[in-house]
C-alpha cells in the first residue's frame, strides 16, 4: 500500500446497546437493526466508489454495540470475501467486550487476518465500572491481548477518571497492551477549561511523561503522541481535520448515507441532521475556524471532531473554544515528553524531523508555559 489515505466507511449494524455508559451522547432506546439485504447494498457501493485519492478500504462496524449483531457481521464478511475485489480491505469494530461468547471468539480468531476487534477499556476495575455499568468482570481481556497484540485500547475520560488518568493508563499497560490507541475527552456540554480540571490534569500528565520516558518500549498514548513538528510547517494546508462527508462515509441501519459515524439519528434531532447532511463537504473552508488557523500555533495538532463540534456549536466553522486550554496543556506535556525521548534516543529521529521538533518544543514552551507555570510548582 502506498502513501494514499485509506477509505474508511462505517456501517451501523444496530442502534441498540447493552450498556448505558456515563458519557454516552447517543440514544440507544431502540432495537432497530440493519437487514442483510441493506448491508449487501452498502458493501457494493463502498467498493464501487473508492475515491481516487484513497487506497485500500477499512470497513468499520458500529452500533450501539456491534457484537449484538454478530450473525449479521458474519454474513457481511462472508459476502464481501465472496466478491471479486482487487483492493486491499479489512474490517474493524470497537466493542465493550461484554457480549462475547465462545462461538464469537473462535470465529474472530479464525478471521483475525481480515478483522480487527478493538476494546473500549477505561482503566482499573474501579474506574471502568464507574464509567461503564460495572462491566469490567464481563470482559475477557486476555482474548483481546492475545488475538490482536498490536491493537491499542480506547479510553474515554470523565470527571472521575481524569484524576486517575496516569493510574488507569499504567494499569492497561500492565495488562500486556503496548499501546493506548486513544484517550478521548468525552463530548457534550462539559467545560474542560475549568481551573478544577486543569489542576487535576497537570500532575497526571507529569506522571505519564516520566512513565513513558522510562518505558520507551511502550507506544505513547495518542493523547500525548502529537506530531508537533507539523506546527513548524511554513505553509499550512487548509484541509479538514477529519474525513467528514468524504472519506468517513457512514451508512445508517436503513442504508442511508450520513457524513460520518457521529452524525446519526442516535445523536442529532431530525432537523439538525437534515441541516448537517445538506452541506457541500468538499468546501474545505466551511470546516476551518479562521481564528484557530491564523492565530493558534498548535492548530495542526489540535484534535477536532466536526460532528461533536456541531453538537454543541450548531456549526462546523467555529470551533468549541472550551477545549482550548486543555489542548494547550496536553500539547505542552507532549512537547516535554518528545523532547526527553529525543535526548534519550536522538538516533531514532531523522535530522529534519529532530530539528523541526526541537523548534516546536521551544515555541510551545514559550507560548504556553507561562499560562500553566503556577500549576507546575
Amino acid at each position: 500500500m502506498g502513501n494514499k489515505p485509506r477509505f474508511s466507511p462505517t456501517i451501523c449494524l444496530t442502534h441498540n446497546c447493552n450498556l448505558d455508559c456515563v458519557y454516552c451522547y447517543q440514544q440507544h432506546d431502540t432495537n432497530m437493526r440493519m437487514e442483510f439485504a441493506t448491508a449487501r447494498k452498502c458493501i457494493d457501493w463502498i467498493f464501487d466508489n473508492i475515491p481516487d485519492d484513497m487506497e485500500g478500504v477499512e470497513i468499520g462496524f458500529i452500533g450501539g454495540e456491534p457484537l449484538l449483531e454478530f450473525d449479521l457481521i458474519k454474513q457481511i464478511v462472508e459476502y464481501t470475501c465472496s466478491k471479486p475485489i482487487h483492493e486491499n480491505y479489512i474490517f474493524y469494530a470497537t466493542t465493550n467486550g461484554t457480549v462475547l461468547t465462545q462461538e464469537m471468539k473462535e470465529w474472530f480468531i479464525k478471521h483475525k487476518h481480515c478483522f480487527v476487534l478493538g476494546l473500549s477499556l477505561d482503566g482499573t476495575p474501579d474506574t471502568h465500572n464507574r464509567n461503564r455499568c460495572n462491566s469490567f468482570d464481563a470482559i475477557d481481556i486476555a482474548f483481546f491481548r492475545e488475538t490482536w497484540p498490536e491493537q491499542g485500547i480506547k479510553m474515554t475520560l470523565t470527571e472521575y477518571s481524569l484524576q486517575h488518568l496516569a493510574e488507569n493508563i499504567k494499569y492497561i499497560h500492565s495488562l500486556g497492551f503496548r499501546e493506548i490507541g486513544g484517550v478521548n475527552l468525552f463530548e457534550g456540554t462539559f467545560d474542560w477549561s475549568s481551573e478544577k480540571y486543569i489542576k487535576i490534569l497537570v500532575p497526571q500528565l507529569a506522571e505519564l511523561v516520566d512513565f513513558y520516558v522510562e518505558n520507551d518500549h511502550l507506544q505513547i498514548d495518542q493523547m500525548l503522541n502529537r506530531r508537533i513538528a507539523m506546527c513548524e510547517e511554513e505553509n499550512r494546508k487548509r484541509q479538514k481535520w477529519c474525513g467528514i462527508g468524504t472519506g468517513a462515509i457512514f451508512f445508517d441501519i436503513d442504508g442511508k448515507q450520513r457524513p460520518c459515524p457521529f452524525c446519526t439519528p442516535m445523536t442529532f434531532a431530525e432537523e439538525d441532521l437534515a441541516a448537517i447532511c445538506n452541506r457541500d463537504f468538499s468546501r474545505v473552508d466551511d470546516f476551518i475556524d479562521d481564528t484557530c488557523y491564523n492565530e493558534c500555533y498548535i492548530y495542526p495538532v489540535c484534535p477536532y471532531c466536526a460532528g461533536a463540534n456541531y453538537l454543541t456549536q450548531k456549526t462546523f466553522k467555529i470551533r468549541d473554544k472550551s477545549k482550548c486550554r486543555i489542548q494547550k496543556l496536553i500539547t505542552l506535556f507532549s512537547a516535554d515528553l518528545i523532547g526527553k525521548r529525543i535526548v534519550k534516543h536522538p538516533e531514532q529521529y531523522e535530522d529534519s524531523i529532530r530539528y523541526h521538533t526541537i523548534s516546536a518544543i521551544e515555541k510551545i514552551r514559550a507560548l504556553y508555559l507561562p499560562e500553566f507555570e503556577k500549576y507546575l510548582v
